[in-house]
Order: C-alpha cells, then sequence, then structure tokens
C-alpha cells in the first residue's frame, strides 16, 4: 500500500515538539493518505490524568467538509473528505498519560502496520518518546 502523509500544520510550524491529536488515513487520488490535526503539549487540555487533542473527529472533518474541496487541494488534503463521513475512514487519536510519561496511540486495528504506525510517529514527532499503540472501541 502506497501511503502519504497531509499534515494541517504549515512547514514553518514543523519541529521536534512532540504533538498530540487526531488522524485518519484517507483515499487519496494516487494513494491513500494520513490526514492529521495537532497541537504541541502546551496547547492540550486535561482529561482526567491525560492531555488531550481540544477538537475531536466530527468537529475537524465538518469544518474542513465546509470549507470545500478548492481549500482541501490547497492545503493538501484529500477531496474525499467532502465526499464521505469522517467514521467511515479508520481513524484514531494520541494523548499523554501524565503519569505515566507515555503517549497512547489509539487506532483502529487497520491502521495498526508497522508503515502506518511509522507515518504516525512522525507526524506527531514522537520519534525518542515513549509511547504504546492500544485498540479502543471507538476506532473499530
Amino acid at each position: 500500500m502506497a501511503l502519504l502523509r497531509a499534515d494541517r500544520q504549515s512547514c514553518s510550524k514543523r519541529g521536534t515538539v512532540p504533538r498530540i491529536g487526531i488522524f485518519w488515513m484517507v483515499p487519496g487520488p494516487e494513494r491513500d493518505v494520513l490526514v492529521t490535526d495537532s497541537v504541541p503539549l502546551a496547547e492540550a487540555e486535561p482529561y482526567g490524568d491525560c492531555l488531550t487533542h481540544p477538537r475531536g473527529h466530527y468537529e475537524m472533518w465538518d469544518r474542513w467538509r465546509r470549507a470545500g474541496t478548492a481549500w482541501l487541494r490547497v492545503k493538501g488534503l484529500p477531496t474525499a473528505i467532502c465526499q464521505t463521513e469522517y467514521e467511515e475512514h479508520p481513524r484514531g487519536r494520541i494523548v499523554y498519560e501524565r503519569s505515566a510519561d507515555l503517549f497512547v496511540i489509539y487506532a483502529d486495528r487497520r491502521l495498526q502496520t508497522a508503515e502506518v504506525m511509522r507515518l504516525i510517529v512522525e507526524a506527531f514527532r514522537l520519534t525518542g518518546e515513549q509511547f504504546v499503540v492500544r485498540s479502543d472501541d471507538h476506532y473499530r
């Protein structure tokens, strides 16, 4: 499977600070695309003992759909977003467990391959960080 990554952040914001957020694997015209929305830990919201992304899957998908296909193309995001529902594609979320000093990648089992996990780890800048991959009923 050929894969590509499309980050919502601009190149000027890229760095080495780990991020948390949400993601999907969406079909593109030539290959599947890892679509992400993320924030650095400093912008995360507390949720119990975890730090989590302030936006949900539905909220971001709806925002992108309303922006339209032309906007999606300019941002390098797949236009399939406008023709599908957010839960149609394999998805997941990354949170940070404060007490364990550990990032948790919750992902649809279909995404739990070495190649996809490598893309997710790179996109969220988790290289060198402690993390685990877990399944969750929210993500099939």
